[in-house]
C-alpha cells in the first residue's frame, strides 16, 4: 500500500510517448482482446470488486508480465510500459529470476477519482491509500486530468515481486520501506532514461516526528494518525537505504531473516553483526542520517545501484 507523498514529472519527449509492448514499439498502444482470451484469466475477489464498478466499460489486455484492465488505451498504454519497466527494475535489485512464474500478475487502472473512491469503500481501504498490491494484483488510480503520476506504480510493483520471493511475513516497515525505496530508485532512472536530469529523493523527517526504531520495526498495522503515517513511511524507507547503503548484501540477509519469521534483533545481528550488532547501536548511526533536511538521495550506495538499472 501506498500513501502519495511525492509528485513526478512524467515525461512527454516523443520518446516516452511510443508504445513498448512486448518486443514491439509503436503508437498505437495495448491490443485490447476479450476477457476470454486472457493468458491469465483468474480473478481475485478483490479484483472482482474492481470490476463489478461500471462492470460493463472495462477492457482487457496483456504484456509480457501483467494482464491489464482498465477504461481507455491511452491511460494504460503507459502503465504498460512502466509496469514491465518496473519489474525487471525490482527483480535485477533484488538479486531474483521472475521468468518462472507461472501466472501473470493482474493491474487494475482507475481514471475517475469518483470510481477510485468507491473502490477504496469497498475494499476497506485507507483514505489516503493511492494504490495497493493484494493476493498478487496490483490496483492504481492515474487520472487522466493530473500531470504528475508519481511512484505508486512502482512502489506496488515491488510489493508484488517482493511477496512473490518473500511471502507475506516481510514486517511492515520493512515491506513499506524497500517499495518506497525501490520505486524512487527505478521511477528517477525510468525518467533519465527519456533524457531528462532525475534523481530519487527522500522527504524530510523532523527529530519530533522520528519513531523509536523498537516502535517503528514492531508495528503491525499502520499508525492511526495520519501524520504518523507519513513519518512511518518517510523513516521506513530511510533506514532501508540506510542499511543498503551499508551493505546490499547484508540488507538482502537480513530481508530473508525476517521473511522467515526472525525477530529485528536476530536477524540485524545475523545481517549487520559486525556493523550494528544491537538494535541501540543501529539506532544511534541512524537517527542523525534520518532526521537530516531533504536532499538528493543519491549516495554512493544509491547511485551505484542505480548505474546497474535498466535504462
Amino acid at each position: 500500500m501506498l500513501l502519495a507523498l511525492a509528485l513526478w514529472l512524467v515525461p512527454s519527449t516523443p520518446r516516452a510517448q511510443q508504445a513498448i509492448v512486448g518486443n514491439q514499439v509503436g503508437l498505437d498502444g495495448l491490443k485490447e482482446v476479450p476477457f476470454t482470451a486472457l493468458s491469465s484469466p483468474y480473478i481475485t475477489p478483490l479484483g472482482q470488486a474492481a470490476l463489478s464498478i461500471r462492470p460493463t466499460e472495462w477492457k482487457h489486455a496483456e504484456t509480457d508480465n501483467f494482464v491489464y484492465h482498465f477504461f481507455h488505451s491511452f491511460i494504460a498504454t503507459p502503465v504498460s510500459v512502466e509496469a514491465e519497466f518496473y519489474y525487471r527494475v525490482v527483480a535485477k535489485d533484488l538479486n531474483k529470476d521472475t521468468s518462472h512464474w507461472e501466472r501473470k500478475a493482474h493491474i487494475f487502472i482507475f481514471e475517475e477519482p469518483a470510481d477510485w473512491r468507491m473502490f477504496q469503500t469497498r475494499a476497506n481501504l485507507d483514505p489516503w491509500t493511492g494504490g495497493i498490491h493484494q493476493g498478487g494484483s496490483l490496483f492504481i488510480q492515474r487520472d487522466p486530468n493530473l500531470k504528475f503520476k508519481g511512484n505508486t506504480l512502482g512502489h506496488e510493483t515491488a510489493h508484488l515481486v517482493v511477496d512473490r520471493f518473500f511471502g507475506s511475513n516481510v514486517p511492515l516497515w520493512l515491506n513499506e520501506g524497500y517499495a518506497e525505496y525501490i520505486s524512487r530508485v527505478a521511477y528517477a532512472s525510468y525518467n533519465r532514461a527519456r533524457g531528462y536530469e532525475a534523481h530519487p529523493r527522500t522527504s524530510e523527517l523532523t527529530p519530533q516526528s522520528f519513531l523509536p526504531l523498537e516502535r517503528l520495526t514492531n508495528l503491525l498495522t499502520y499508525p492511526a494518525d495520519v501524520r504518523e503515517v507519513q513519518a512511518f513511511y518517510v523513516e521506513s524507507e530511510k533506514l532501508v537505504r540506510f542499511l543498503n547503503a551499508a551493505d546490499k548484501t547484508r540488507f538482502q540477509a537480513m530481508l530473508t531473516a525476517l521473511a522467515g519469521g526472525s525477530l529485528f534483533e536476530n536477524a540485524l545481528h545475523g545481517a549487520y553483526g559486525s556493523l550494528y550488532p544491537t538494535p541501540h547501536l543501529l539506532e544511534e548511526a541512524f537517527r542523525p542520517y534520518a532526521v537530516q533536511l531533504p536532499a538528493s538521495t543519491t549516495t554512493a550506495a544509491t547511485a551505484a545501484a542505480s548505474a546497474n538499472l535498466p535504462h
